[in-house]
């Protein structure tokens, strides 16, 4: 396969992927600021999102405060942001555009569609009448995308380059939705209550249709360290950092080539830290440290998958 062909579908699902789990950050924001609390605990919300995506001097060039309906606005429908939700569904649109040829049509119309629409929904004012609708629409529709991808595709290295990149978008962004509320916690040192703490850590794993998912697996009352070992360490929960891994590794090597035996060998190395980690040690070294470190290997391995495969990056 040509490799600007390969970059293409690579980024095409990651554009997806970064387009839900933004919606999905999004919405734990905004279902928390609806829960009786300060106006410094709101603002400091809000700014902990914009800061785990690393945005902070983009938003503050163009806004002069921290606010929920100014975060919302930059994070889903600013032309200049890139990482905006409307921003990664044209690129999307666009990169499914540049290969159609490598693509079902159901896959091609669905993407396209989800494009056409969520400018339709933004003109309507969904935003502003009712965030979290806006933001189911944009899980199901990546849902959507992914589901007529695995069952209209033929399994060959195209399919194999869009699951790479939905896996390694999909980790990235789970330790960044954990590193939210990690970010926070550091800055407010613990003062967050236990019942906002439930509140919390329930909204966090409904955004990753992972609730009912623990009370399956644990039995018991939320708490902070089951929630963190499943969005972690589980290999059968869907959008675990540890499942993402091993999945990527399984793409990766269905598509090796003679020059990726190192990315192989560092993702397979991750896969296993993450299979043998205990949550115990984890947080005895810090969640917030260590999600930072995941957070800069996961960005490394996309810079080698890059080298080894896609169009060099300038």
């Amino acid at each position: 396969m040509l490799s600007r062909t390969a970059d293409h579908l690579f980024w095409l699902s990651r554009y997806i992927e970064r387009a839900e789990n933004t919606a999905r950050m999004l919405d734990i924001a905004y279902q928390t600021s609806l829960q009786p609390q300060s106006a410094e605990e709101s603002e400091q919300s809000w700014r902990s999102l914009v800061s785990i995506s690393e945005l902070n001097s983009l938003y503050n060039a163009k806004y002069a405060r921290i606010d929920s309906r100014s975060v919302m606005d930059f994070m889903v429908a600013d032309e200049n942001n890139l990482s905006s939700i409307y921003n990664c569904l044209r690129a999307a649109r666009e990169n499914a555009r540049a290969v159609r040829g490598a693509l079902t049509t159901e896959v091609w119309e669905t993407m396209n569609q989800t494009w056409l629409e969520f400018r339709r929904l933004l003109r309507e004012g969904l935003l502003a009448r009712d965030p979290s609708a806006l933001f189911e629409w944009v899980k199901y529709r990546s849902h959507l995308s992914r589901g007529v991808t695995v069952g209209t595709m033929l399994q060959d290295e195209a399919f194999h380059f869009i699951r790479i990149g939905s896996f390694l978008e999909r980790a990235d962004n789970t330790a960044r939705l954990l590193d939210v509320k990690f970010y926070r916690q550091e800055q407010s040192q613990g003062g967050d209550d236990a019942a906002r703490d439930f509140y919390y850590w329930s909204a966090v794993l409904r955004s990753v249709s992972g609730f009912e998912i623990y009370r399956k697996v644990y039995s018991n009352v939320i708490q902070p360290e089951k929630v963190a070992e499943l969005l972690i360490l589980r290999q059968d929960m869907p959008r675990s950092m540890s499942h993402c891994i091993t999945r990527m590794l399984a793409n990766l090597k269905r598509v090796a080539n003679p020059q990726s035996g190192e990315t192989l060998r560092r993702v397979g190395r991750l896969e296993a830290e993450l299979a043998f980690a205990r949550i115990d040690e984890i947080q005895a070294g810090g969640l917030h440290p260590f999600l930072d470190g995941f957070l800069a290997e996961v960005a490394d391995l996309g810079a080698s998958i890059s080298r080894d495969f896609l169009v060099p990056s300038t």
